[in-house]
């Protein structure tokens, strides 16, 4: 699952500073849905009160990733063991790993699209507290919702202690919105896009509504003006999804949009990793966010300034270990 970076121009007063988008290596897809199609009944916003039935395509999608998913499984993907003894990791590969991950970006906007480009970046991460609201469309099923907000809320536990920074799962007026959408939802998902994040730029909505099959789940954080703190996320999860990529997507994006904004192939035990051997955040993976978050980093600085310091910080939670 390739998670997509992107610097984003200023617009409206907010620069999308992270894109991250989960893709499978699986080469053609057989599925390849009609982007030009547009229910004109498909709802613009989420509205709980009107309960709507999965479109054809939505359960042929559903199908889809039912067998994506089975198929990864028996090639020895999507691993739920978080501190496995066959990857282990010293001092010098952490750090490699952190500043790969933390301070590039593998995708950059241009054209009003996006490039594959490893490029140079800076530090970023939050400073308030991180609230989570959940919300879903119309066609997901009640017994989905009740267990997907159970497990984003003790998954931002999770994130919390990892990064000894607040994040917490809100029912309302959050900060970093977690919405999980059919297909027909998704592409008309645009005007309350603009509704959660005002000011939030054409790319980023053209990207979510028009997210590709190959795309499982993508999430943007949003900065204002080129401030390297993010103030504002959305992350999208597709409804389709079986419950193991189902929980994938959220182990990945959540975490990501927190600022660990790059793919790093070497990492290992890792979700930041094309690979998809590893479905949930690993041992190796909470150490990254205590060090995005420890207070000896600051917001901006590029590798140059942080090499040092996340040296000495690996040091410490490794006991020194090379």
């Amino acid at each position: 699952m390739m998670r997509m970076r992107a610097a984003f121009p200023v617009l409206a007063g907010l620069a999308a500073l992270a894109l991250s988008a989960c893709t499978p290596g699986l080469g053609g897809s057989p599925l390849a849905p009609d982007k030009t199609a547009r229910p004109p009944s498909a709802p613009a916003d989420l509205d709980r009160s009107k309960v709507t039935e999965q479109s054809a395509l939505s359960r042929e999608m559903s199908a889809y990733f039912a067998k994506t998913a089975a198929e990864m499984e028996s090639r020895g993907q999507l691993r739920t063991d978080v501190a496995p003894r066959d990857a282990p990791f010293n001092q010098r590969q952490l750090v490699q790993n952190f500043i790969h991950i933390a301070l590039y970006d593998e995708y950059a906007a241009q054209g009003g699209g996006f490039v594959a480009r490893q490029t140079p970046s800076r530090l970023r991460r939050w400073e308030k507290p991180v609230r989570m609201d959940v919300d879903f469309g119309a066609s997901i099923p009640k017994a989905d919702r009740a267990s997907d907000v159970a497990e984003v809320r003790a998954y931002a536990g999770k994130l919390a202690s990892a990064s000894r920074h607040p994040v917490s799962v809100v029912k309302h007026g959050g900060n970093f919105h977690v919405l999980f959408l059919n297909e027909d939802e998704r592409r008309a998902i645009g005007p309350r896009l603009r509704q959660l994040v005002p000011g939030i730029d054409e790319s980023s909505v053209e990207a979510i509504t028009n997210l590709p099959l190959s795309t499982y789940c993508v999430v943007f954080a949003f900065s204002e003006g080129d401030s390297p703190i993010y103030t504002d996320a959305v992350a999208v999860i597709r409804g389709e999804h079986p419950p193991e990529l189902r929980t994938s997507c959220i182990h990945e994006e959540l975490a990501q949009g927190l600022g660990l904004a790059n793919d790093y192939p070497r990492a290992r035990p890792s979700i930041f990793n094309d690979d998809e051997e590893f479905s949930l955040l690993t041992k190796h993976d909470e150490l990254l966010l205590q060090m995005l978050y420890d207070p000896r980093l600051k917001p901006g600085m590029t590798e140059r300034e942080a090499r040092p310091i996340v040296t000495t910080i690996a040091a410490e939670l490794l006991g020194g270990a090379s």
